[in-house]
Parts: structure tokens; C-alpha cells; sequence
């Protein structure tokens, strides 16, 4: 007997997988590519490492507890993305679908469910827009650009966005309540 993990992605995989092509056909204009290209670049780590770096420089007298507020908040994130990934094994669009064409950017596992680059932007998007709500203009087109990054490099369906996205609110949230 399947897992019914694994049967409910497969319906959903039927569901999504030609709107997923049509977003992976759009990378095949270079500068396009280039542009998803770097925004998953960025949301690797880079842009994040910088963010949690940078609290001390952006609140002079809770800095350090900012800082160690994302950085743990980062950690636990990742420790919980890594076993529902490693559970529920959904396989990525270009390795269950040979027409999504994968746009050249390695993936990381074979995995695809939850996005984690969408899960650590939203989660900073909305922890950054409480504490430093002016740099929102940068983080929320940053984050958007991501989020189409994973499904426009043929790495992630739509449904593995939305709910990296959902886990990375529901992350931060519980870290700015904690927090108080």
C-alpha cells in the first residue's frame, strides 16, 4: 500500500505540472533566466546570512538579541524543512516530468517538498517587517522573485512554494511571539 503522502502529490503533480511547464518554458528568454537565476543564487543563503549579520548594525540596543532571535529561528526552521523533505520524498518536477525542463541550477536534494528558499524568505519578510519595516520595498520583491525562481528553474511546483511560504510565516510568527 503507497503512503498517502505519496498519492496526494501525485494528483497533485497531474494538477500542476503543465502550469509548472508554462512557467519553466518563460526561462528559456536569457535574461529572464538570468534574473530567476540570481534570485535563487541570493535566496540560497546569501541575502539571509546578510539579514541576520546585519541586526546589530540595524537595532542599536536589541541587535544582538535580533540577531540570535533569526539565527535560531533559521536553524529550527531548517531542522523541521529537512525532515518533512526527507519524509514525504515528493520528487521534483523535471525528474517526474521530462518536459518541465530544468533551467541549469543544481538542486540541492531530489526532494521538493516544502520550498525552502521561499520558506526562509517569507519567514524573513515578515520577522524583517516588524522590526525593520523600511526595508520592505527591498524584501518583499526580493521574496516574490524567489518564490517564482523555484517553479521558473523547474526545481519546485506551485504547491511546494505555497506551503514553504505557509511554514515560513507560521516560523515566524511563533519566533515573534516567543520573542514578544
Amino acid at each position: 500500500m503507497r503512503p498517502r503522502a505519496t498519492a496526494l502529490f501525485d494528483r497533485l503533480d497531474l494538477l500542476e505540472w503543465q502550469l509548472c511547464r508554462r512557467i519553466a518554458r518563460l526561462s528559456l528568454h536569457r535574461p529572464w533566466l538570468a534574473t530567476l537565476r540570481l534570485a535563487s543564487k541570493l535566496g540560497d543563503w546569501p541575502v539571509w546570512v546578510a539579514l541576520i549579520a546585519a541586526q546589530p548594525l540595524l537595532h542599536e540596543s536589541l541587535g544582538i538579541q535580533r540577531l540570535l532571535q533569526y539565527s535560531i529561528t533559521a536553524l529550527v526552521a531548517i531542522a523541521v524543512y529537512r525532515l518533512v523533505k526527507t519524509r514525504l520524498c515528493r520528487e521534483r518536477p523535471f525528474i517526474t516530468f521530462v518536459n518541465i525542463i530544468q533551467c541549469g541550477e543544481p538542486a540541492r536534494d531530489r526532494y521538493s517538498f516544502p520550498s525552502g528558499h521561499t520558506m526562509h524568505a517569507v519567514m524573513f519578510c515578515v520577522m524583517t517587517s516588524v522590526h525593520a519595516p523600511w526595508l520592505m520595498p527591498l524584501l518583499v520583491p526580493l521574496s516574490l522573485l524567489i518564490a517564482l525562481s523555484r517553479v521558473g528553474l523547474g526545481l519546485h511546483y506551485i504547491s511546494d512554494v505555497v506551503a514553504g511560504a505557509a511554514i515560513g510565516w507560521a516560523f515566524a510568527l511563533a519566533s515573534l511571539h516567543l520573542a514578544g
